[in-house]
């Protein structure tokens, strides 16, 4: 067990103001940033991936780079909206049941990862029912470019000194700001690297070198279950949201945990039933 000693000896958080400028009277917070940079990057490199027939069944892309123009918007507002109302939700639905306007509050709690893949599930069934898209395909390169967004959304959370991890003595400890005067685990770069990077490599190795975009919802299933899996795993160094705390003991089950257990499942159902479409194609 860390000591009291150990706990407050351990680097202080680097002084990073969320504000990244100011235009006027408007500020630009670097959490905004970082969903465009997620955004933006993502959007790019989904074109590249829809522009290479090659990767994809019988060499034709079904979705072409203008189909992918329009649908950014969809998802940028399917990943806010979904985020900000699954947090409410999930976490914080007493308080806003007391007081409405907290639901405005982004700066009150944020947003949901869980909340945000919902709403973007259904702006993609949406999209592609409009537009004749083959639903899982859609899936599958929105899949392979979530993964940067998750990466600047977690560095953002560590800019802002929130969401911050259990106490602990590892060198590599922090001392929030907000998490009181002892030293605790920087989650959220954990997370930024096993949901952010590690899954990005993983993802992109599956598409361009297993082909894995010929077996529609493969992809789709790996990105949910290698999510829930990273999501788990550092929900073991996550200080729980205050509000709701340990769902079982004094250092378990937390919500994040619950929230991604059904993922595996499904992403694990999505894999074999690619695998098994794709058996009766040939």
């Amino acid at each position: 067990m860390p000591t009291a000693a150990n706990l407050l000896a351990i680097m202080p958080f680097p002084d990073i103001d969320p504000i990244a400028f100011s235009i006027g009277p408007v500020a630009i917070h670097w959490y905004g940033l970082a969903y465009v940079a997620g955004i933006l990057l993502g959007w790019a490199y989904a074109r590249r991936i829809a522009a290479n027939d090659s990767l994809w069944p019988g060499n034709v892309s079904p979705i072409s780079r203008t189909q992918l123009d329009d649908f950014i918007v969809w998802a940028a507002l399917g990943v806010v909206l979904g985020g900000r109302l699954g947090y409410i939700f999930f976490y914080d639905l007493p308080a806003v049941m007391r007081s409405p306007v907290r639901a405005l509050e982004i700066w009150n709690g944020g947003m949901s990862f869980h909340g945000g893949l919902t709403g973007t599930t259904i702006a993609m069934i949406l999209f592609a029912r409009r537009n004749a898209i083959p639903i899982w395909s859609l899936f599958d390169i929105v899949a392979a470019v979530v993964p940067f967004g998750l990466f600047f959304g977690r560095i953002a959370n560590f800019i802002n000194g929130e969401l911050w991890g259990r106490l602990t003595d590892v060198p590599w400890a922090v001392v929030f700001p907000t998490g009181g005067p002892f030293a605790r685990h920087p989650s959220q770069l954990y997370e930024a690297g096993l949901e952010g990077i590690v899954l990005l490599l993983v993802l992109a190795a599956l598409v361009y070198f297993m082909r894995a975009l010929k077996s529609p919802g493969f992809i789709t299933g790996v990105f949910v279950c290698g999510y829930a899996l990273s999501r788990i795993f550092v929900e073991f160094f996550r200080e729980p949201d205050a509000q709701i705390g340990y769902l079982i003991g004094t250092n378990w089950l937390t919500m994040g945990m619950v929230l991604s257990f059904p993922m595996i499942l499904l992403g694990l159902w999505a894999m074999l039933r690619a695998r098994r479409q794709a058996a009766l194609r040939l």
